[in-house]
């Protein structure tokens, strides 16, 4: 993909079509502020050799979103206060995550040190929400988004009236929230309030990671990604299913895949939080270390 100017707003692409590992990036010239660090290795240091990057901004805690951030040593790094403890120690980070098993554990501590190049960091200051920051060449607006992850970060610069919604990204895959903090009620109100923005280009982390004009269409099909992993998973529990067979039916990434650690246990967090809603709306039970419909 190339990369794309919206005023000074650049879309700054990630390696292999935007896709995890992989996250886009968004730089804004003049201001020099770099938001996320996951796209590409090269392109960061040309822009440290110019025109150069005074600020890094992180939309929120993930990996894939602070891959390069060691190449930045003294730039002032900000994020949400509420986030700060997982950059700050690896085991913090795979509890935010609510890895527990060890064999999983394990595989995310080595790909964190070894992909990833995890260190632990903290912020130089911190977001407030709804802060509205100068840069000079645009002015930007911080909006606290809480569902993908509970200091979600999105960013409306209103010049331009383009919106940076991060991983809110508006792909065919459909939204994450199987963190420990995740939630599906504050995604989707997250991304009904990010989409009455009066923004007229919406800029995303991953794949094509641009939508201009009305993008309802997008809007919409991605929540009802939600929707269907609902109704998939309760046809599947007219029958009483353990955990093991729920994830075994890979209704989230659709097939087996590898690394198992990363794939059994995403799948898993994603349907756990779809069995906590549906068991709190009265629509499933655990019996006997099962799940079932009921009705």
């Amino acid at each position: 993909m190339n990369e794309r100017q919206f005023g000074p707003l650049r879309l700054i692409p990630g390696g292999n079509k935007g896709r995890y590992p992989y996250s886009n990036s968004v730089y804004v010239d003049g201001a020099g502020v770099l938001i996320d660090t996951g796209a590409d290795e090269a392109r960061y240091r040309e822009l440290i050799a110019g025109p150069g990057v005074n600020e890094i901004w992180l939309s929120h805690w993930h990996e894939d979103h602070f891959t390069w951030l060691d190449l930045f040593p003294g730039r002032p790094l900000v994020q949400m206060a509420v986030e700060a403890a997982p950059l700050a120690d690896i085991e913090a980070f795979l509890d935010w995550y609510g890895v527990t098993q060890t064999t999983h554990r394990d595989y995310w501590r080595g790909t964190l040190m070894k992909d990833f190049h995890f260190k632990p960091r903290r912020a130089t200051r911190y977001f407030t929400p709804g802060e509205i920051i100068d840069l000079g060449t645009c002015t930007a607006e911080v909006i606290h988004a809480p569902g993908h992850t509970p200091g979600f970060t999105a960013f409306f610069f209103r010049e331009p009236a383009v919106c940076y919604l991060g991983d809110y990204d508006l792909t065919r895959f459909g939204p994450w929230y199987g963190d420990r903090g995740s939630s599906i009620e504050d995604t989707i109100a997250s991304v009904r309030r990010l989409q009455q923005l009066p923004a007229k280009v919406w800029l995303t982390s991953h794949e094509d990671g641009c939508f201009e004009g009305d993008a309802s269409a997008a809007f919409d099909a991605y929540l009802a990604v939600i929707d269907e992993r609902e109704a998939k998973l309760l046809d599947f529990l007219s029958q009483p299913r353990s955990i093991e067979e729920i994830v075994a039916a890979c209704i989230v990434y659709r097939k087996p895949r590898e690394p198992r650690a990363f794939f059994e246990w995403g799948e898993g967090a994603i349907m756990g939080k779809h069995l906590e809603r549906l068991m709190k709306n009265g629509a499933v039970a655990l019996e006997a270390g099962r799940y079932r419909r009921i009705g």
